[in-house]
């Protein structure tokens, strides 16, 4: 083995573009890379074709366009928001699958967001000539907040977009992002859970896998189907191995610039603090949905989320655990550290690294006060103020409540000094979920509130003054009750009245208004610090992105922020504990693991497809792997050919993949994707729907 030093140089000397790593601008691509490695170059309506037939949800993931009448691919488990909300003791959609035959048997959804990205313009120059040189923290802040809303405000009302901006590199770049919004979103096929995530919890993040996790959407606007320019052609062919492929979507966040003092706060406070409430919460809903059948419907979304997050708060801390994925980003500091030493252009890189650690350093409880009241995803772009999920105040009447409290608030300043997601370009956003006709079930909010409130006061303790204000002299479970059971919030129209009364009415207008006014405060004081700390801290991020470009000598792709993004990769399996892990698993597969375990639940396949065995070609492809890079919000992405042709759909990622958060490699981890040639194959032979079919590919089915 080599010395530390020649360790460490060798490392920070090799560009991470010699994998197949980076989420990648559609405004810059990494054209020298591709040409290099796989001699393809992918030309300006290629990228834009592949940009613009992109989708993303609003709920956190992503999808495209896959028809000329306006037929959107994504998940099952992305779709289950939809199917959830749709069901009720008579209709149990996630279980029992949904096909709308007819245009009128779509689904409206009550709250479904679609972005299209149209444009990204870079307004670095501009937000950063707002910062005055050598200001506090605060005024930054406020300064930084000023000149982006300025932007996304004269933007909107030029373009009629939504129009965000975007901070790429830790503050090294600030990207405005313009999206075409449908809210006019309808269901139109979804297969049972049973088969979309076949295996369950065992073969989560596992592979080989057999999953059909897809669902089927169709956007309207002005009550027609729209007809978009731009739809990816779902390939009959599929992939083949070793074939480069690209994935286009929206992964949610990632931590690949952070320092090793970052990381170690995160692995120290975030994750543990984090895996404390999924552990707590995924006991209180496993025996909620055991109660009853009409429970488990209406714990089985949340159930699934949690489970997911379980086995990936474990991946990630136990990847950080690991001494020697922090030596290898220690490696890269230390080598990066010694090339600035020896160019004056970069002689402030150390200070820049002590700046990240006193801003880390500086409140070090505040992470986690943040996480309890503020929202748990800490430094992570949310869509609309309803979706920020505080560890302690887990229930959707909460959010409902603080949004109404805050935007209230909001409106009485000026739209630049405004939160972001109260500012005149996120109305559109924040309206659709905060008047949705979705379902609220008294017994869940109970439940989950409860619970959420009981792991706050256990932090903060019963003699804590705000504890004291929440709780009134009651248990918690008992002032939940009272507030779920009391508060009108669950309907619409008064939430149209406190929305548009103003202050005087939302005052003392609601016990569960009241509740959240006790817990805004402390959450909004958290949320000021981490914006205070991230400012001093971006600072030094951008000084390091510019260091590594300039000493590197090549483009590297800023961490994930829930925007559009290319990332890139070849279809390929890997080697694990001496077996050969194969690019692709088949239909046979399925059956014979059904087999194996005799069709009892999480391998027990519906009805429908046990009766259909003989009908499907064994060999049909099924799932497959690749090494293009994808993390959370990934989910429904389109995996694509150099053709632009759909040829598979992001799903799920292995359980080596998990410390792609913070460092990338290909070695083992792999995303997983269902091949087209299982959707086209299943959709014409298990569920018969050849008119689908006719539209996923532009032609019709032979035999129909």
């Amino acid at each position: 083995m080599a010395s530390m030093i020649g360790f460490s140089l060798v490392l920070f000397m090799t560009p991470s573009s010699q994998a197949d790593e980076g989420f990648w601008l559609f405004n810059a691509p990494p054209l020298k890379q591709l040409q290099e490695k796989y001699h393809f170059t992918p030309d300006a309506a290629w990228l834009e074709h592949i940009q613009k037939s992109s989708v993303r949800f609003n709920i956190g993931a992503s999808g495209s366009f896959v028809s000329a009448d306006g037929l959107v691919i994504t998940n099952q488990h992305v779709g289950v928001d939809a199917l959830q909300k749709f069901g009720d003791t008579q209709h149990n959609y996630i279980r029992d699958g949904f096909y709308a035959a007819t245009p009128g048997e779509e689904k409206r959804c009550y709250d479904l967001e679609l972005n299209v990205l149209e444009s990204i313009e870079d307004v670095t120059g501009r937000v950063n000539a707002a910062v005055p040189p050598d200001s506090n923290p605060e005024t930054a802040v406020a300064a930084r907040r000023k000149a982006i809303a300025d932007i996304e405000q004269e933007s909107t009302k030029t373009t009629g977009l939504r129009s965000d901006v975007v901070t790429l590199f830790e503050g090294g770049s600030y990207q405005l992002y313009r999206y075409k919004q449908y809210t006019d979103v309808r269901l139109v096929f979804a297969p049972e859970q049973a088969i979309a995530v076949f295996g369950g919890d065992p073969d989560n993040f596992e592979y080989p896998r057999y999953d059909l996790d897809i669902c089927l959407f169709r956007v309207y606007e002005n009550d027609q189907p729209v007809h978009p320019q731009h739809y990816l052609r779902v390939s009959a062919d599929g992939p083949s191995e070793h074939e480069l492929v690209f994935v286009s979507g929206n992964p949610a966040g990632t931590d690949r610039m952070r320092t090793v003092a970052a990381l170690e706060e995160t692995r120290d406070t975030f994750v543990p603090t984090l895996l404390a409430a999924i552990y707590r919460k995924e006991v209180l809903l496993t025996a909620y949905g055991e109660r009853s059948i009409e429970n488990a419907r209406r714990a089985r979304e949340k159930l699934f989320i949690v489970k997911n997050s379980r086995k990936g708060g474990d991946g990630w801390l136990a990847g950080l655990l690991d001494p020697e994925t922090l030596s290898r980003i220690s490696a890269r500091e230390n080598g990066l550290k010694s090339a600035a030493a020896q160019d004056s252009r970069f002689s402030n890189v150390p200070e820049s690294y002590t700046q990240i650690q006193k801003a880390i350093s500086s409140d070090p409880g505040n992470t986690v006060k943040y996480m309890f009241y503020e929202d748990f995803r800490v430094r992570s772009s949310v869509v609309n103020a309803v979706q920020a999920t505080p560890l302690g105040f887990d229930s959707q009447l909460f959010r409902i409540a603080r949004a109404l409290v805050r935007a209230t608030e909001e409106r009485q300043k000026p739209n630049e000094k405004r939160l972001p997601e109260y500012r005149d370009s996120a109305r559109p956003a924040l309206e659709l979920a905060l008047f949705s006709e979705a379902p609220i079930y008294d017994d869940f909010e109970i439940l989950t509130l409860t619970d959420s409130l009981t792991s706050l006061i256990s932090r903060y303790g019963v003699d804590d003054q705000v504890v004291r204000d929440l709780l009134k002299g009651k248990s918690p479970h008992e002032r939940v009750y009272e507030l779920v059971k009391s508060t009108r919030l669950k309907e619409v129209q008064f939430r149209h009245q406190l929305y548009d009364g103003g202050v005087a009415t939302v005052s003392a207008a609601d016990p569960m208004i009241e509740f959240a006014q006790a817990a805004d405060k402390v959450g909004r004081q958290a949320r000021e610090t981490v914006e205070e700390q991230d400012e001093v801290a971006n600072k030094a991020y951008a000084e390091i992105a510019k260091a590594r470009l300039g000493l590197e000598g090549v483009a590297f792709a800023p961490d994930a922020t829930f925007t559009l993004r290319l990332s890139y990769g070849t279809v390929e399996g890997y080697e694990e504990d001496g077996k050969t892990m194969p690019a692709f698993t088949d239909i046979a597969g399925l059956y014979e693991r059904a087999d194996k375990h005799e069709n009892r639940s999480p391998f027990q396949l519906p009805t429908r497809w046990t009766d259909k065995r003989t009908a499907m070609d064994p060999k049909t492809h099924f799932n497959f792997v690749t090494t293009a890079d994808t993390v959370g919000g990934s989910s429904g992405s389109p995996v694509v050919d150099r053709n632009g042709d759909f040829v598979g759909i992001i799903f799920d990622g292995n359980i080596q993949s998990l410390t792609w958060d913070y460092l990338y490699s290909d070695k083992q981890a792999r995303t997983v994707a269902v091949d087209s040639r299982a959707i086209l194959e299943t959709l014409k032979y298990v569920y018969h729907v050849p008119a689908l079919v006719t539209e996923l590919t532009g032609r019709r089915t032979p035999g129909n």
